[in-house]
């Protein structure tokens, strides 16, 4: 690789491997980033479409319990293969309950394990803990605010979801006992090495902020992270490139993918792809910036509540809004029109289409 071009399309043909099963695609990205805003439909979704064959909203969802995935914490909330949760465990809290709210999640452990599965709603009307400030500065359930602490320290996992909201169950399965300082090393190293394969090739800037991000599922890693980010960058391939070191694992078959021509379709990408993700790297590779604005005031938005990413080719060109199956999607542009290409026109109108589909319930 010598170019920004050769760069990118690396970047595209990594991520955009050809459609697969559920289970294969949840493998080969390592980690699914969760978002609840359905715009038109949640992040996960959005991002599983383009990769599993035949995907419709929810079927993630709906197939959880028979895929060997968690609902866990790793850079940010999403899902991963068991197998990479059990490198986190036994999970350090970044902060210490008090006497109360150990006696609570002793008592909430106690009912959970009797029921088998537990919705929240169950468990607050048992106990009524009360209210608490949530993360949003709004309120929230204390007890729901607890089931979130305990699944996060591993004495919890979620079953399954029912309507969106987490079903708990215990935890019988994680290992509590703490790694040998061979093994926390070990540990670090699969885990950046995790998200270097989803999101190579990264920017040596990128590498350190996403071993700081896994303190989120790793906190007790902290210091093994930041030494496996530092080996990372003289183990891994790398090319300096305008000032920017990039860095990947040595993989072939993207190598002989990024040698094709170009994908004509066009695809329509969820805020949180792994193409999208790093806006550093967004940046560098195709040009101009995007934000994320849901949670921006209306007034200030430049691209739209829930702006999805435009992929044609090689090159993302715009972003889409479209809140609903049945609503129609506006489009912006980064030149401020869309191509005057035939091809672009037809492959979009393809896209709206298997979007549409996508949002569409299976028949019976």
């Amino acid at each position: 690789m010598q170019t920004t071009d050769d760069l990118r399309r690396f970047a595209i043909a990594r991520s955009l491997f050809p459609e697969t099963t559920l289970a294969r695609a949840i493998s080969l990205l390592g980690f699914v980033q969760a978002d609840p805003i359905r715009a038109p439909a949640r992040a996960q979704d959005l991002t599983l479409r383009q990769r599993v064959a035949d995907y419709r909203a929810g079927d993630l969802e709906r197939l959880y319990e028979t895929l060997p995935i968690e609902e866990d914490y790793f850079i940010n909330y999403g899902f991963l293969l068991r197998e990479h949760v059990d490198l986190m465990h036994p999970r350090t809290p970044r902060q210490k309950w008090d006497h109360k709210s150990t006696l609570r999640a002793a008592a909430i452990l106690a009912f959970v394990k009797e029921r088998g599965r537990v919705h929240p709603r169950e468990v607050d009307a048992h106990f009524a803990h009360g209210r608490v400030k949530n993360y949003w500065g709004g309120s929230s359930s204390a007890t729901t605010h607890l089931l979130d602490a305990m699944h996060n320290r591993g004495s919890l996992r979620v079953a399954r979801r029912e309507g969106g909201i987490r079903i708990y169950e215990a935890d019988t399965q994680r290992s509590v006992e703490a790694p040998s300082p061979d093994d926390r090393r070990a540990r670090a190293a699969a885990l950046l090495a995790l998200c270097v394969k989803k999101y190579a090739p990264l920017p040596a800037r990128t590498l350190t902020t996403v071993a700081r991000h896994l303190r989120y599922g790793a906190p007790q890693l902290a210091r093994e992270l930041k030494e496996a980010a530092a080996r990372t960058k003289t183990e891994y391939p790398t090319l300096t490139r305008d000032g920017t070191l990039w860095i990947w694992p040595d993989d072939a078959d993207a190598k002989r993918a990024m040698k094709q021509a170009p994908d004509e379709r066009v695809r329509i990408l969820a805020p949180f792809d792994p193409i999208v993700w790093d806006r550093v790297r967004f940046e560098l590779l195709f040009g101009w910036t995007y934000k994320f604005e849901a949670y921006t005031p209306e007034k200030k938005r430049v691209h739209g509540y829930y702006a999805m990413p435009m992929l044609f080719r090689d090159q993302v060109i715009g972003w889409v809004n479209m809140k609903a199956k049945s609503a129609s999607p506006s489009f912006g542009y980064v030149r401020g029109k869309a191509p005057r290409d035939a091809a672009f026109r037809r492959e979009l109108d393809l896209e709206i289409d298997r979007l549409r589909t996508f949002l569409s319930d299976r028949a019976p």
